[in-house]
């Protein structure tokens, strides 16, 4: 079974329609989801699921306990050395996701650098991500270091700065833009060996994960 990412934004405390929608269309693709334990996006996404009695989740949290594990599902915990609470603490977890979905689903409002920094840890990962923007009502393919540009593209000059602070947004960026010209940037007698980027179908093995219309 391929597995969904869902994540969002603490600060989001109710599903937009659209995304309703978006989570109908996992539920009929008999996809997993693995979700995290916070509230926000995590707690609703898992209210929602509980509600329509939907089984193939798994809960994922640093620690020993979920803080949230609304349908009594299978959970995951993730090992960390970091101190509880602490913003470490909690990234390993969201990386333990992002390793262990096919794609990733965001509900982001536009400045939470947490759900930005799963965006980017698909990325990173070879891995396709939809984003919704909350504050846009619009959904994002993301598939590579320009669609991540594009997305920051809704995020005003406090929230840029808050993320460059946080998570060194911009140091990533450049980060993937230089290894995305190492692997396009193949001379001619390499021509055999390019490698080229999958697209979102290549990567599902036959199954399109169609969450945006």
């Amino acid at each position: 079974m391929k597995n969904v990412f869902v994540s969002g934004s603490i600060n989001i405390k109710k599903l937009d329609s659209k995304v309703i929608e978006r989570l109908k269309n996992i539920i009929s693709s008999n996809l997993g989801v693995i979700v995290g334990d916070a509230g926000g996006v995590d707690s609703s996404i898992q209210e929602y699921l509980k509600s329509h009695e939907v089984r193939s989740v798994v809960v994922y949290c640093s620690g020993d306990k979920p803080r949230n594990n609304l349908g009594h599902w299978d959970t995951k915990k993730v090992e960390t050395s970091h101190r509880p609470g602490t913003r470490q603490f909690f990234t390993v977890k969201d990386k333990a996701m992002a390793a262990d979905c096919d794609y990733g689903f965001m509900i982001w409002d536009g400045s939470s650098t947490g759900t930005l920094s799963n965006a980017i840890e698909l990325i990173e990962k070879n891995k396709a991500a939809i984003v919704y923007v909350s504050i846009a009502k619009q959904f994002l393919n993301i598939k590579n270091v320009q669609d991540i540009e594009n997305l920051i593209k809704f995020m005003s000059e406090t929230s840029l700065k808050k993320a460059e602070v946080k998570i060194g947004l911009f140091k990533k960026i450049e980060s993937m833009k230089s290894i995305q010209h190492d692997l396009f940037d193949i001379q001619p007698n390499e021509a055999d060996t390019q490698i080229k980027q999958p697209s979102l179908t290549q990567r599902s093995s036959g199954t399109s994960l169609s969450l945006a219309r």
